[in-house]
């Protein structure tokens, strides 16, 4: 699994810059761990529900040869193992320390050049930065935009079918800015204007429902 810092192309977070005077800005907001593991089980799982059959079929695969009851016993539980584990990746990310910085407490102001993260009073300057780049895909949900990081390039000399693995087994890490966080209807049309100028958004995006 990619880690949080590994994602944007490997960057990670980078060292924040000044905004633009102009740039879009919202209140303050807290991502809850509750809603990040339910958004990204969903996603996960939606996803990913085909290759629960793989342990089932190879705990079914014996009963070709000898009949019994207790391979189907058998494929259950590794079903139930496969499942365990995916979803522990998941609500994983949110004990990790390099995820932290996701769910403090913070603002975030947009403009066209870069996202900041800002955990403290702004005068501090204590930020985060993410130029568009890091960001691979954009989602807008009936209450809130999900902005997701891209996955980190694998380390070179990797085997074949370990970065498959890592392609196939990947958690979405995102930002999570609910709508109510803008401070004006025209911010939110700015702001959706400018994922879209970033080819985040197809043009005839539509809220949706999670």
């Amino acid at each position: 699994m990619n880690q949080p810092n590994q994602r944007g192309g490997g960057g990670g977070f980078r060292q924040a810059q000044q905004a633009s005077p102009l740039a879009i800005r919202t209140k303050k907001t807290q991502f809850d761990t509750n809603t990040y593991t339910r958004l990204a089980m969903a996603e996960v799982w939606k996803k990913d529900w085909m290759y629960a059959l793989i342990p089932f079929a190879l705990g079914l695969l014996p009963a070709i040869f000898v009949h019994s009851w207790w391979w189907l016993a058998l494929a259950v539980v590794l079903t139930v193992l496969f499942v365990l584990f995916r979803s522990a990746q998941v609500t994983g990310v949110t004990q990790m320390e390099q995820s932290k910085p996701l769910f403090e407490r913070m603002s975030f102001e947009m403009d066209q050049k870069q996202l900041l993260m800002r955990v403290g009073p702004e005068k501090e300057g204590k930020a985060m930065q993410l130029t568009w780049d890091m960001i691979g895909r954009a989602r807008r949900d009936a209450d809130a935009y999900l902005l997701y990081l891209k996955p980190g390039t694998p380390p070179e000399g990797l085997a074949p079918w370990r970065k498959w693995l890592a392609r196939a087994f990947d958690v979405p890490v995102f930002l999570h800015l609910p709508l109510r966080i803008f401070n004006s209807p025209n911010d939110l049309k700015l702001f959706e204007s400018l994922l879209r100028r970033k080819n985040l958004l197809p043009a005839d995006t539509a809220a949706a429902t999670v």
